[in-house]
């Protein structure tokens, strides 16, 4: 190897000019979110029917953890959302599902009502595998399309459930490097 080749950019090598945006955010980079620094422990790809996909990041802030998720249809479309327990959205919606391979049209979580947008099956890749895991989601969305609900069926009785909101890239700072970059 020559001098020289020791300065060329591999491909996943990490320029410091450019992948300090949102979109290229990597497991171990820090940001800053709503008055706290926040890192990012995981990253997951999704695929939907049709050739859909988006991109979530898991962020922790001491004990607190939410997901933000970065999908592209006509527009770039960036939104936070944290775990709820599915129990939490009234005990009927998990077996409303197992009876009728749906949730109701219409499900109200803390005096908000929610109703059903989109559906559909996916795949999920975590971090950066080749070998996705099967879920089907249902997302649901407030009446000001500002507030949304997803529930996802990971099998034929294993469920999540998640509610969030529309953010805009701006709101994200101070993004750095982990360690180990």
């Amino acid at each position: 190897m020559s001098f020289f080749d020791r300065f060329k950019k591999q491909e996943d090598d990490f320029d410091p000019l450019a992948d300090l945006e949102l979109s290229k955010l990597r497991v171990g980079f820090f940001l800053d979110y709503d008055l706290k620094t926040w890192e990012v422990k995981s990253y997951r790809r999704y695929e939907f029917d049709g050739g859909y996909e988006s991109e979530e990041w898991e962020l922790e802030s001491g004990r607190e953890k939410i997901y933000l998720e970065r999908a592209e249809d006509d527009d770039v479309e960036w939104s936070v959302s944290k775990k709820v327990p599915i129990g939490a959205l009234g005990g009927h919606i998990k077996k409303h599902i197992i009876d009728n391979e749906d949730p109701p049209a219409e499900i109200v979580y803390k005096d908000v009502t929610y109703y059903l947008d989109e559906s559909g099956p996916g795949l999920m890749y975590v971090d950066n595998s080749d070998e996705g895991r099967e879920f089907i989601v249902w997302d649901f969305v407030d009446e000001d399309d500002e507030k949304f609900l997803s529930i996802e069926q990971w099998g034929e009785t294993e469920f999540e459930a998640s509610s969030g909101f529309y953010v805009e890239e701006y709101q994200f700072i101070n993004i750095l490097p982990g360690s180990d970059i």
